[in-house]
């Protein structure tokens, strides 16, 4: 699919020709991703491959010198286009080729949530508070809505008790549920995590995959930059190998990590198989 090509009405992101430098240090040169409606994808690869910076991007932590995005459509932001900030459920494409913009950039992030590595919960704020800060101050949504939606996303993932809680009260297992409660209370059409595991001590790692497991199970749209290759096996449709800001292969999970057709995609799996 090309960037004029009509858009799969399936496919809630389109990113093509992706580019992103650092000075003279070339992160991404020219990638391509959809994601479809219900779908998992998991990124993988070495470190300093462009995963996070791919992320990053989709949520416009970080400006791309240069592709397009497309959330939903073809309404353009950028350039002469860049006529207003578009409601989270219309379509968006931003052409990173053009100027885009502080309200396409918001634009992009109302569609999107992220969960980070280090959790970056608000240290001084209670748990309910971390959870209603974007819906009330970003959103504008009602307190009182927020708050019934925040208790009932924290109960779902068993921290109705922690309400009151500060971020320094709870273990890091329990930090990175909160994280992805704030990110759910959002409702964003697309979950992106990086690396949500990787901060955590090993016994604490499966209760966070395990809420993961779950929302990939009712259907949310997500993609997920991981190093945890068993659990990008059984919870992703597709998996994307990259290296050296490229893809160097992408398909289902059990094809990719099973039986990788490139050759730096095997030696980079069995390396990491080995390791576990």
């Amino acid at each position: 699919m090309s960037p004029t090509d009509p858009v799969d009405a399936s496919v809630v992101l389109s990113a093509r020709g992706l580019t992103k430098s650092f000075g003279s240090n070339t992160v991404l040169r020219g990638i391509d991703l959809d994601v479809r409606r219900g779908q998992v994808v998991a990124l993988i690869g070495p470190s300093g491959s462009g995963k996070t910076t791919v992320l990053r991007s989709l949520n416009g932590l970080e400006v791309p010198d240069g592709g397009t995005v497309s959330f939903g459509g073809t309404g353009t932001f950028g350039g002469a286009g860049a006529a207003g900030r578009a409601g989270a459920g219309t379509p968006l494409a931003l052409d990173f080729g053009a100027t885009v913009g502080k309200r396409g950039i918001a634009a992009l992030r109302d569609r999107s949530a992220m969960v980070f590595q280090h959790y970056n919960l608000f240290p001084h704020m209670t748990v309910l508070k971390n959870v209603t800060e974007g819906p009330v101050q970003v959103q504008k949504r009602p307190k009182a809505d927020a708050e019934a939606d925040a208790l009932r996303l924290l109960a779902r993932v068993g921290l109705a008790d922690k309400r009151d809680a500060y971020p320094f009260q709870l273990s890091g297992g329990q930090q990175q549920r909160v994280g992805i409660v704030r990110a759910l209370a959002l409702k964003p059409q697309l979950l992106l995590f990086d690396e949500p595991t990787s901060a955590l001590d090993p016994e604490l790692v499966g209760e966070v995959l395990a809420v993961i497991k779950e929302l990939a199970e009712e259907g949310w749209t997500m993609v997920i930059v991981t190093h945890e290759l068993g659990f990008a096996r059984h919870v992703a449709d597709e998996v994307v190998f990259m290296d050296g800001g490229i893809v160097v292969e992408r398909g289902p999970a059990a094809d990719v990590l099973g039986a990788p057709q490139q050759e730096r995609t095997k030696q980079f799996v069995k390396r990491i198989q080995h390791e576990v």
